[in-house]
């Protein structure tokens, strides 16, 4: 059985750079990858108009001074090729390659208590043996597909967002019905609805979504904040979500009806999730939250012509209890006459036909169903693999309940187990690549520790985690997260346990992951 330092469990952003510091540690490490390259959620999601809602200047790696003064971004936003082609030349100029092994799932990892040590077999009858086992499988890699009675008996063209085509589809001359409304939907509806024949969008609950307003990253923009790049990290580092955008700690009560419509306006204008930052207390205050709520609304009602269609399009949950959208021209791709809307709530999906779907009121004949239904996220992807640790027991029964860890990183019963970005972190409700980063320093810390005091194992201890689990789900009780059913509560998926997952607060949760170093590794046992 072959020997590794560690085993990397894929080898998008989170995988590539724990592999980098691996490697600079003079660690032998094997990162398996399922896909046939790097770039993780970004080789996946091949969808029509896929591309980050982070601003691609801040949605890049900063370990390199070098690879960020080197790398030209093209645009505000990246779509998905440049940042896919970002990943590629990252492991090529770091010459990462040689120590991937791709179209290989881990199947199972078992913890050897006699050997102290992670036995991984994979998908192509391999074994291995390593000390410690890596999770970077990522918090939206785990396609979410709806089991909807009788969608077997569809005979045309079926697609996941998550899951497409490398060759692209053509929807020229073709009936097409999306269903979702979501952050892929939001971003594929209007390219989809460009080539459809016709198009119906099966909408079940509506979400907010800002304008990006996209376009070109001029050359001398670029430079300036190449110039200052250590000034824009600085300020993502201090932001509650780990993003350089202006924060307005003012309480929108406060403000003026005048004032606060123009403030909501402006951000409207800069567009993205920047409108977050437009209140200190949107996230906080009901009251305060409607306001912002209502500017949207009204957006919505503006743009779409026809009235019901706009009150359908309206969302009356809370504005950002669920991941807020970043859209091109969305809904006004409603105002267009090959475009229906459908509302699940008024009639649902009854059933399927070959050629169709039967909802409450109709039968809809399409010729291709895209299932734009998001992720199992967080914890999908982990769970995937069959984890056992101490006395044999498996991750999916520990977190029958809900996911339980220490900041996210390590989980009671499993020692030698980090996880990049996981449930009890920051992750999703931040810029993904400063909590990336952030994880993935802290874990080749944490081993060079290890390396230096001769210690064999770490493993998280039951209190910490409960400590830390309990502190998690007070601090999102505090804000309006929870009040509406989201990916970030596991509700979009049947049966999954309803706990907050994602730690509320970058640079708070930063000063806790050192404070946790600096103590020696206080809450976690080392032996």
């Amino acid at each position: 059985m072959r020997s590794v330092d560690a085993v990397v469990v894929g080898a998008g952003f989170a995988g590539l750079y724990m592999l980098h510091r691996l490697r600079q540690q003079g660690l032998s490490a094997q990162v398996f990858e399922k896909g046939t390259g790097v770039g993780g959620t970004w080789y996946w999601n091949r969808y029509p108009g896929a591309r980050c809602d982070v601003e691609s200047m801040e949605y890049s790696y900063q370990f390199d001074s070098d690879l960020q003064q080197e790398w030209n971004w093209t645009e505000r936003y990246a779509a998905q090729p440049e940042i896919l082609e970002y990943a590629n030349h990252v492991a090529d100029r770091f010459d990462l390659r040689e120590q991937i092994q791709f179209n290989t799932a881990v199947n199972c990892a078992k913890f050897d208590e006699a050997q102290q040590r992670w036995l991984v077999t994979t998908d192509q009858g391999e074994s291995l043996s390593a000390q410690y086992l890596v999770m970077a499988t990522g918090c939206l890699s785990s396609s979410n597909l709806p089991q909807i009675p009788g969608q077997e008996s569809f005979t045309g063209a079926t697609y996941h967002t998550g899951q497409w085509p490398h060759e692209g589809v053509d929807f020229t001359g073709l009936e097409v019905a999306v269903i979702g409304t979501g952050s892929s939907a939001i971003q594929s509806i209007p390219v989809i609805a460009e080539e459809a024949e016709h198009l119906y969008v099966l909408q079940r609950t509506p979400n907010y979504s800002i304008p990006a307003h996209n376009g070109p990253l001029e050359p001398q923009v670029q430079q300036q904040i190449k110039d200052d790049y250590s000034g824009l990290r600085e300020r993502g580092a201090l932001s509650p979500f780990g993003i350089a955008f202006e924060w307005n700690i003012d309480s929108a009560l406060v403000a003026t009806d005048a004032e606060r419509k123009a403030e909501y306006e402006k951000r409207w204008q800069m567009g993205g999730l920047g409108f977050l930052g437009a209140y200190g207390d949107l996230l906080f205050s009901g009251d305060a939250n409607d306001t912002a709520a209502e500017f949207v609304r009204g957006k919505i009602r503006d743009i779409v012509d026809d009235p019901v269609v706009a009150e359908v399009l309206s969302p009356m949950q809370t504005f950002g209890c669920k991941r807020v959208c970043a859209d091109t021209g969305y809904y006004a791709t409603f105002n267009r006459d090959n475009v229906t809307l459908v509302d699940l709530q008024e009639q649902p999906i009854q059933g399927f036909l070959e050629q169709g779907i039967i909802t409450h009121k109709q039968v809809i004949e399409v010729d291709v169903i895209v299932y734009a239904t998001g992720f199992d996220a967080m914890t999908g992807a982990i769970l995937k693999v069959d984890i056992v640790g101490r006395g044999g027991q498996s991750l999916r029964d520990k977190w029958a309940e809900g996911p339980k860890t220490f900041l996210g990183l390590g989980t009671s019963g499993f020692p030698n187990l980090f996880i990049i970005t996981g449930p009890g972190s920051p992750s999703v409700l931040t810029n993904m690549l400063p909590s990336i980063e952030q994880n993935v320093e802290w874990i080749s810390d944490c081993i060079d520790h290890m390396q230096q005091q001769g210690q064999v194992t770490i493993e998280a201890t039951s209190a910490a985690e409960q400590a830390w689990v309990g502190e998690v789900n007070e601090l999102a009780d505090r804000t309006l997260f929870p009040t509406c059913n989201s990916w970030y509560l596991g509700a979009n998926i049947p049966g999954k346990p309803r706990v907050f997952m994602p730690y509320i607060g970058f640079p708070a949760y930063v000063e806790k992951c050192a404070e946790v170093a600096s103590e020696g590794y206080e809450g976690f046992a080392l032996s």
